[in-house]
């Protein structure tokens, strides 16, 4: 491995690393907002400032539902996170083309695919409980990169079964 790929892995580690931690307190941090709001006298109009004669009366079950997909989705990008760090330490060790990686990365796509229905969900609840704010519009790009993930753990796991029958052939 050249010089650049090897510093990129070495770099990719800590960045995963610190990304976890980031999650881990994301999730923590919305499991306490999302307890906090059973016990806060008139949550959510009184903390958050919103006129109770404007806010649609399900805003407050739909705003607990998207703390609850926030959560999920926490829990998903922990997943990815362990399996692409699993994927850069064995490819730090040589071992890029394995089954275990295909499975890492077919199980990621999974994972993103997942994310991406918890955003529609989000969406979703927000009509349904007329929650003020902006979050509009479907993108393809988390759709092609579900693609991509899936198409990337077919080459990997045809690079395995090439790796395989090449080793049983020395």
């Amino acid at each position: 491995m050249n010089r650049m790929p090897a510093r990129a892995l070495a770099v990719t580690r800590p960045i995963i690393l610190g990304l976890t931690i980031l999650n881990l307190l994301y999730a923590v941090s919305i499991l306490c907002l999302l307890c906090a709001s059973f016990f806060i006298e008139g949550w959510p109009w009184k903390p958050l400032g919103f006129d109770l004669a404007t806010m649609d009366p399900r805003a407050p079950l739909g705003m607990r539902a998207i703390m609850l997909v926030g959560i999920v989705g926490a829990a998903i990008v922990h997943t990815i996170l362990r399996r692409l760090l699993a994927i850069v330490d064995s490819v730090r060790g040589g071992e890029a083309f394995i089954l275990p990686n295909a499975q890492r990365l077919s199980a990621i796509a999974w994972s993103v695919l997942a994310i991406e229905l918890l955003r529609l969900a989000v969406l979703a609840i927000t009509k349904f409980a007329s929650i003020p704010g902006k979050m509009d519009g479907l993108s393809p790009t988390p759709w092609l990169a579900v693609l991509l993930l899936f198409v990337l753990s077919g080459v990997f796991t045809h690079g395995a079964r090439m790796r395989t029958d090449l080793e049983g052939t020395i």
